[in-house]
């Protein structure tokens, strides 16, 4: 190690999905598709939910910034698998690397806090409605936001630092499609023994916290919910909260299965499968989960198109 230091290492291989060449082509046409998708779903909502003044509440205020993470996210990821398809493998400098790593890294914790916020909208929603704007004023939200964005910023921080803080000697070949955690650990010449404790450890803690966050949130509305003498009336405030349900589910879900569980029988096939489920499907859910049952955003989106086509309709 005397002789081998970082900077002999200035640019990553990503090898992508090296084992199945036959299948490059199909699959750059589908994360093509679900790329496009996913920006113009994510774009389309945060759009009907700035022009719809009736959407001009705390829960849409919250859910725009979730289909700006996921638009975010997805961006830094979908293009590079999609480079890395077009040409067998994909060469990046060290410093886009780093780049990716940390980006990639801020949006998804930044994701997981502003979950947790979500929870406790909707808790303060349905436990206490009459004063519910009150509580949750503006600066209150946009407090709630920018603690989430500074949760998320520490943990780029903290993990990028840690991470690249490693030696990456000959090998340069990464067996992924994307600088994530598990394949630069494995690639890295150093004894990882530490720096794996940290940031598994605050890896571990951001999950965990928030999940614990959002199970405490759900059980205090399950506790309001049961309140309420009426039975259709307990079951259309708990409706409200069911694509913020499936939505952390899905998010939690897959993190917990790729960074939390034993590393024993792991393999990196199983690391690919769920990366991509997070990083690429998720992401163009998230608008599909929040607008196919919500009765407030059809009706924002079919108001918006509606002016659309009266204003095309006047120009022609």
């Amino acid at each position: 190690m005397a002789n081998k230091n970082l900077t002999e290492v200035t640019r990553f291989v990503l090898l992508g999905f090296i084992d199945l060449p036959e299948w490059e082509t199909p699959l750059f046409l589908v994360f093509l598709i679900v790329y496009l998708v996913t920006i113009w779903g994510n774009l389309g909502l945060i759009i009907i939910i700035q022009v719809d003044v009736q959407l001009h509440t705390p829960m849409y205020f919250f859910l725009s910034h979730l289909s700006m993470l996921d638009a975010c996210y997805t961006s830094v990821i979908t293009p590079q698998i999609l480079a890395t398809l077009a040409k067998d493998k994909m060469v990046i400098s060290y410093g886009q690397c780093v780049a990716q790593f940390f980006f990639f890294t801020i949006c998804a914790a930044t994701e997981c806090f502003l979950l947790s916020v979500m929870a406790y909208d909707r808790y303060v929603a349905i436990s206490n409605p009459l004063l519910y704007t009150v509580v949750m004023s503006p600066r209150r939200c946009w407090s709630l936001v920018a603690g989430a964005y500074g949760g998320g910023l520490f943990g780029a921080v903290l993990r990028t630092t840690c991470t690249f803080s490693l030696f990456f000697c000959e090998n340069n070949q990464i067996n992924f499609f994307f600088c994530d955690l598990p394949p630069l650990l494995k690639l890295s010449c150093s004894d990882t023994a530490n720096v794996e404790i940290i940031i598994v450890f605050f890896g571990n803690f951001v999950i965990l916290v928030n999940a614990l966050l959002i199970l405490i949130s759900y059980l205090l509305i399950i506790k309001a919910v049961m309140k309420m003498k009426s039975s259709g009336g307990r079951a259309k405030t708990f409706s409200t909260c069911v694509s913020h349900l499936t939505a952390v589910a899905l998010f939690f879900g897959t993190l917990i299965f790729m960074y939390i569980r034993s590393s024993s029988g792991k393999s990196l096939e199983e690391d690919k499968i769920v990366s991509v489920f997070y990083t690429v499907v998720i992401p163009m859910l998230n608008p599909l989960i929040y607008s196919l049952r919500n009765k407030d955003v059809k009706a924002a989106f079919r108001k918006v198109t509606g002016r659309f086509q009266v204003s095309q309709t006047l120009q022609n």
